[in-house]
């Protein structure tokens, strides 16, 4: 079944769904087809302002709600996400192009990572501590910091977003989120869920529109108080400057460009399966996705062969369509990404072991594509390529390629393949990355931190480590009472 129904997406405000001034909208558009589908609301300064006065009424209501009726809201929410998991699957599938198990499992992992955070919220806690003066009393208290904006990406419409929620609200802040236009009825979805569960007004809210225009008015605006961002590296330290320059808090999950590193003892089979499938999960539309391929020149060969056959056994095509497991890009902009990428590769020596090419004349196919013995002045290992192409180069020694995974400015996450505890420990400890998988495919979990170093961005969005950004410490000491 390739078509089901898709609903237009209007603004979230005060728990209200509610259409922009004006009554101006955006197409959306299904990457399978390139055809139209619906359209979602464009936000006004107007609405902006009203989501913002909203958003401030939200925060004065739940941070007052306690912490253990604060976690039974988000498990509620969290529930009533899993019920609907099928419903808002066939819709992220519909706007955003992974294949529909995909996008049912990215739905049903929103509510484990609500659960948990809902969970960790109740163990948010201050301390004591022993005063120099034995009249006096010293505390240390956990405050949320305030009323937040959020802006997400496309690839992960509910994952990126869920985690980002989950934190808010467990410390007790409103949550108002600017959500991707070419992806919006799963956010709106989530967020529906949340009002169900029985939210304050205002606790949640959802705006789409010219993502400059509501950046530039949300993020200098008095009324937020913290900044959180996923998305490419330019876009995040302009937002991050901004913020500065409002002193306002900020978590930012940025672009990345992830080193797999398959030593010499590595079992080949093992480091085909987990970094093949991490590699083509949402057509290589993923942060974390493994990227640049460093395999010791012993089993290179083996390897390139192995990741050809892994490559040509996926079937393309819609998201929709039974036994897909690769669907298409999510819009036309990747697709002239990626064939720039590979016939870059290609001028610079670069082989093209399988794929490279555009798939059909409708939608956003890009075939499954593995390069090999790729230059290291190619743009697929210096770019992030956010689509379905690995590149293989070969290395002689461990710490050559430690070097190479080191060298660019991005440290979001990184891979490893060896059967020796010393190779593991020299590359636990000398991969520059924010998350090192050895041995597995990504596994990110709520109560693991998520984020990256250098240019991959700073704070977590994950553990407890997540919570603390949302969460203001004061000082309190008191004497005569």
């Amino acid at each position: 079944m390739t078509t089901t129904s898709y609903p237009d997406t209007r603004l979230l405000i005060a728990n209200e769904w509610q259409d922009a001034t004006g009554g101006k909208t955006i197409p959306v558009i299904n990457p399978a087809t390139g055809q139209a589908i619906g359209n979602v609301a464009h936000a006004s300064i107007a609405d902006l302002d009203r989501a913002l006065e909203a958003a401030q009424r939200g925060f004065d209501a739940w941070r007052k709600v306690p912490a253990f009726e604060r976690a039974a809201i988000m498990r509620k929410a969290a529930s009533l996400l899993r019920e609907r998991a099928d419903e808002i699957g066939r819709l992220l599938t519909q706007e955003q192009g992974k294949p529909l198990a995909q996008a049912k499992a990215e739905a049903t992992a929103g509510a484990d990572i609500i659960d948990w955070f809902a969970a960790e919220g109740m163990r948010v806690y201050g301390r004591i501590v022993p005063a120099r003066n034995p009249a006096a009393q010293q505390l240390v208290l956990k405050e949320p910091v305030g009323p937040v904006a959020a802006f997400t990406p496309w690839n992960f419409p509910i994952n990126q977003i869920v985690r980002k929620l989950a934190a808010s609200l467990a410390t007790g802040c409103s949550f108002l989120c600017k959500a991707p236009e070419e992806t919006p009825a799963s956010p709106a979805a989530l967020l529906q869920c949340f009002v169900d569960a029985g939210v304050p007004p205002g606790t949640v809210g959802l705006v789409f529109g010219d993502p400059a225009e509501i950046s530039g008015y949300l993020i200098p605006h008095p009324v937020i108080r913290k900044v959180t961002f996923t998305g490419s590296t330019p876009v995040g330290k302009q937002l991050a400057a901004l913020a500065g320059a409002h002193m306002k808090r900020v978590t930012m999950e940025l672009g990345g460009h992830a080193p797999v590193i398959i030593a010499e003892d590595a079992d080949v089979a093992l480091a085909v399966e987990a970094a093949g499938g991490a590699k083509f999960r949402n057509a290589g539309q993923v942060c974390v996705s493994p990227t640049r391929f460093l395999v010791h020149n012993s089993i290179k060969a083996e390897f390139t062969r192995a990741m050809v056959a892994h490559a040509e056994g996926l079937k393309l095509g819609n998201g929709l369509d039974a036994g897909t497991t690769l669907g298409p890009l999510a819009n036309p902009r990747r697709v002239t990404a990626m064939t720039q990428l590979v016939d870059d590769a290609r001028a610079k020596g670069a082989n093209v072991a399988t794929g490279g090419q555009r798939v059909g004349t409708e939608g956003n196919f890009f075939a499954p594509t593995i390069l090999a013995d790729v230059p290291l002045n190619a743009s697929v290992f210096n770019d992030e390529p956010f689509g379905p192409v690995a590149a293989i180069r070969g290395f002689d020694t461990l710490d050559e390629a430690i070097a190479e995974s080191n060298r660019l400015p991005f440290g979001l996450a990184g891979y490893a393949f060896t059967r020796s505890i010393k190779n593991a420990h020299q590359l636990m400890h000398n991969v520059e990355v924010g998350m090192l998988w050895i041995n597995q495919p990504a596994t990110p979990s709520a109560e693991m931190p998520f984020g990256g170093v250098k240019d991959s961005g700073y704070g977590s969005e994950g553990g407890p480590e997540a919570l603390e950004a949302y969460l203001n410490t004061k000082a309190v000491s008191m004497v005569g009472v």
